[in-house]
């Protein structure tokens, strides 16, 4: 049996971003918690602001192979999945492998695709495995996607439907570095510089170990009674159509325990699940805009009262 990684390699895994992602530690954090947890991670903001450098330094402290897919609005659904092609030496199809099959898939700007092309991603992120040509093919594993996508306001962007939302165990937003951060980094001491010079840190064994972990982190009932107070106060609410799902509990409930993972702990807090509460939450809440979403569930968490 393998022993499980030791705590360090979480910490320098996080110190090795922040290296790279400068000012940027709590977004950090949830990007490797959401990994922990075998979720999907989405990224919405601005061009420019660092989305793509997150996803690649965490590809890369990881040991995880990765390919990046710029979604345009003629992309089509084969050349996410991969297509057969005819071999007339062999006289038969031989599938070609699409960029899906790889540890890490950067889906960069994905609203940008139509949503006959972002529903292609669906069947790979909540099973693994895709069905191309009627075979059905598994993915690596670990298997992550991270998806950039700008504001809805720009030109050109299809909205992803609730189901395609869902998929994602959180959405992020990394917005505008601090000044201090910025300095660094036009003084050329973060972003792609050090990218280049990222060491793998982890590899797909150990990182499977983590995880592996995640199912032994202990929920007490009294936590299980303040997830379901934030489920039942979203699902209450006047302003909201429709509250969390079962889905999305169980979501609030694993991102929570990967961050007691990331804390060093065996049982997770009320703490880890107001820390995780708004990324998981907020894109639930509000296909809209993302500030709506995350002001709704500001909103919520502040309303609900911690169980004793």
């Amino acid at each position: 049996m393998n022993r499980p990684a030791r705590l360090s390699d979480l910490e320098a895994v996080v110190a090795a971003l922040e290296g790279v992602v400068l000012g940027k530690t709590r977004e950090v954090r949830l990007a490797l918690c959401c990994l922990l947890c075998r979720g999907h991670l989405l990224i919405e903001d601005l061009p420019g602001l660092g989305k793509t450098t997150l996803a690649q330094s965490l590809a890369r402290a990881t040991g995880l192979d990765m390919q990046r897919l710029q979604f345009t609005s003629d992309l089509l659904p084969a050349d996410v999945l991969g297509v057969s092609v005819f071999d007339p030496r062999e006289a038969r199809f031989t599938f070609h492998p699409g960029p899906i099959f790889h540890g890490v898939v950067l889906a960069d700007e994905i609203n940008r695709a139509t949503p006959k092309t972002q529903s292609a991603l669906l069947e790979a992120m909540e099973e693994g495995r895709v069905t191309v040509e009627g075979e059905t093919r598994p993915l690596p594993d670990p298997f992550f996607v991270i998806a950039t996508q700008n504001p809805q306001e720009q030109a050109g962007t299809f909205p992803l439907p609730e189901s395609q939302l869902d998929r994602f165990l959180m959405r992020l937003s990394l917005g505008y570095p601090d000044r201090g951060a910025e300095r660094e980094i036009l003084r050329g001491r973060a972003g792609r510089v050090r990218l280049e010079a990222l060491p793998v840190l982890l590899n797909a064994e150990r990182l499977r170990a983590w995880q592996a972990r995640l199912d032994g982190i202990h929920v007490a009932d009294a936590l299980l009674d303040y997830v379901q107070a934030l489920v039942a106060a979203s699902r209450d609410h006047p302003e909201l159509a429709w509250g969390l799902s079962t889905r999305g509990a169980l979501a609030l409930l694993k991102a929570a325990r990967g961050w007691a993972l990331l804390e060093g702990r065996d049982h997770a807090l009320p703490e880890d699940v107001q820390a995780v509460w708004e990324p998981v939450a907020g894109h639930r809440l509000s296909n809209g805009r993302r500030e709506e979403g995350e002001a709704l569930a500001r909103h919520l968490l502040a309303r609900v009262p911690v169980t004793a």
